[in-house]
């Protein structure tokens, strides 16, 4: 039964393609609604973390997470008939034996990305001010925690630190529990929460310690804590390696902490891509016919995909075409700043498979305009549109500029044609 609906529920795991993530799936309701897990879908529900796609929800999710996190599961389908997860015992230690009942299996061609940081980054949870942070790490992820409810509370002040591996994460953290205290547990009924919890599946702590249980840990709490950060770390899709220490903080500080740290891993892949993106003059050679002195384009800042090219040419006294074009004042001749802007569309269509062996003969120029003189020492920034491509024809939109000026345009036609 889930821990705050009381409901009885089914979960079962299965294997996904990998770098499909782990997803769950509603059984329950029409079409099979799938609801990803990242940081994007997190809703705050009270008490747990819990998952949303439209209408579509998953509560308690962090204890299988946390398994998942432990183990190094990053790919799996999860489905279930119901809105929570099975509370099953409070801790982890049940999903760890079902995923590994179900078997992992590891797939070297598919690592999981990794997240390292520069510098630390640290957030406070919204309304207790309780701080958390992830800081800098040499390599793996290492976890703290603090719980300490002030002098009033039943147990002493705990402290944590579990360098994570997947044996130690089997041994001291999965097995610990989730806790409520006495005094607290009728509110939380109040509320419509812990309606499906027992003194079998939660620490119900009293004034001399858990009622009607014994503790796994002296500091069961604490390791628990550890348990769901674990679980809600995982919603960031990548390895950390960094210390992340928690003081008094909930789900709503592991989120918010997710959230910053998931645009670190944006920023990243944005970063990478640009750099896929772009090509050097090898890379340009390799796809295009063309040599000194006629090759016009230097460098590839960006592509994207088959629509869009921006290139660099950087013009200097040493361009043979100076020589006649003209003696004490060089300029550089139009007809090839539209070559140029040719050349650079020959890169953004001949990266496809298909042209692999192709080249592109122009057909036609029209709608040519040149608007500024273009001399040594300049930069000439090309930019190619694909308007339209076929086969074996294309027509594409092009612009030349210095400095943020307008230097040319045209509209080029061009077939292509085995080479």
């Amino acid at each position: 039964v889930g821990l705050h609906t009381g409901a009885a529920t089914t979960l079962r795991v299965g294997p996904a393609p990998a770098d499909a993530g782990v997803v769950f799936v509603r059984t329950d309701l029409p079409g099979r609604p799938r609801i990803p897990v990242d940081g994007l879908h997190v809703v705050d529900r009270g008490r747990r973390t819990a998952l949303a796609e439209g209408t579509a929800e998953v509560h308690t999710v962090e204890h299988l997470l946390s398994a998942c996190h432990g183990l190094g599961v990053d790919d799996l389908v999860v489905e279930i008939d119901g809105v929570e997860v099975p509370g099953m015992d409070g801790s982890a230690l049940p999903f760890v034996e079902l995923l590994r009942r179900a078997g992992i299996v590891e797939i070297p061609d598919a690592p999981r990305r990794e997240l390292s940081l520069a510098d630390a980054v640290g957030v406070v949870e919204p309304g207790s001010e309780a701080p958390l942070a992830a800081l800098p790490r040499e390599s793996g992820l290492q976890v703290s925690y603090t719980l300490d409810y002030g002098p009033a509370a039943p147990f002493p002040p705990q402290h944590v630190t579990v360098a994570v591996s997947e044996d130690s994460y089997v041994r001291e953290i999965a097995p610990a529990r989730t806790f409520v205290m006495e005094s607290e547990a009728k509110a939380l009924r109040e509320r419509g929460l812990g309606k499906g919890a027992t003194h079998e599946n939660t620490l119900v702590v009293g004034p001399e310690g858990p009622i009607r249980n014994a503790l796994r840990f002296p500091d069961e709490y604490c390791r628990h804590k550890l348990l769901d950060m674990m679980g809600d770390l995982f919603l960031l899709g990548a390895d950390l390696r960094a210390h992340v220490s928690g003081l008094r903080s909930g789900h709503a500080g592991n989120a918010l902490l997710v959230r910053r740290l998931a645009a670190l891993v944006r920023a990243e892949v944005d970063l990478e891509e640009r750099r896929s993106r772009r090509l050097d003059i090898g890379e340009i050679q390799r796809i295009l016919p063309h040599r000194y002195p006629f090759l016009l384009v230097d460098r590839v800042l960006d592509v994207d995909g088959f629509h869009r090219a921006v290139g660099v040419k950087n013009v200097t006294i040493n361009e043979q075409f100076f020589q006649g074009h003209w003696p004490g004042t060089p300029v550089m001749p139009g007809v090839l700043i539209i070559e140029a802007m040719a050349q650079l569309s020959g890169v953004l269509l001949l990266r496809k498979l298909d042209n692999t062996g192709r080249i592109a003969v122009l057909l036609s120029i029209d709608r040519v305009k040149l608007r500024r003189t273009v001399v040594p020492g300049d930069q000439l920034i090309l930019e190619v549109e694909t308007l339209k491509l076929k086969a074996r024809t294309g027509r594409v939109r092009g612009r030349a500029t210095v400095e943020g000026e307008l230097a040319a345009e045209a509209r080029i036609n061009f077939m292509l044609v085995d080479a």
